[in-house]
């Protein structure tokens, strides 16, 4: 397993979200502009409450990508019965550009955990062309490889995943 995908297998990403994959895009996701998500790392609810930028990596313009944003823990991590809640997707985004350029199929809901420590995954999947990818029937319950299979999306390019809990008023100290 590379040294990219360690992260994601410690953190159940790989396994309960997505199966292993080969990364082969860049994804690089920023919160209030200097917040930058990275594996594993802790992000608090008001850092994240307003849309990240996803910038996509890769060398050609013409390829179309969807990113999916999903937390595998709702409503909590000692019992996620709505796994997968679904918190953004934006899909048509064309290579080397970021998903403001794509097309918003859900909207962006900020993350609110109510208990626990729960992790907020980016997939980035390269589409076979552009328009191919149908709307989710629900935010709850989605389920990130069935997705993929009804839209032929195979395996995911990119991912990444943050973690949040809610903010208690000692932490906010």
């Amino acid at each position: 397993m590379s040294r990219l995908m360690e992260p994601l297998a410690v953190g159940r990403v790989i396994g309960e979200v997505v199966d292993i994959f080969n990364p082969s895009v860049s994804l690089n996701v920023v919160y209030n502009s200097n917040r930058q998500v990275h594996n594993g790392y802790e992000l608090m609810p008001p850092i994240v409450a307003a849309k990240p930028r996803a910038e996509i990596g890769g060398d050609d313009m013409r390829a179309a990508y969807t990113l999916i944003m999903t937390d595998p823990d709702a409503p909590s991590p000692s019992d996620p019965y709505l796994r997968e809640h679904l918190h953004w997707m934006v899909t048509d985004i064309p290579g080397t550009t970021d998903a403001s350029f794509g097309r918003e199929i859900v909207g962006y809901e900020s993350p609110r955990p109510v208990i626990g420590i729960h992790r907020y995954v980016f997939i980035l999947f390269k589409q076979r062309g552009r328009q191919t990818v149908n709307p989710p029937a629900s935010r709850d319950h989605f389920n990130t490889r069935r997705f993929s299979e009804e839209n032929r999306l195979g395996l995911p390019v990119a991912a990444v995943y943050f973690n949040a809990q809610r903010e208690t008023a000692a932490r906010r100290r």
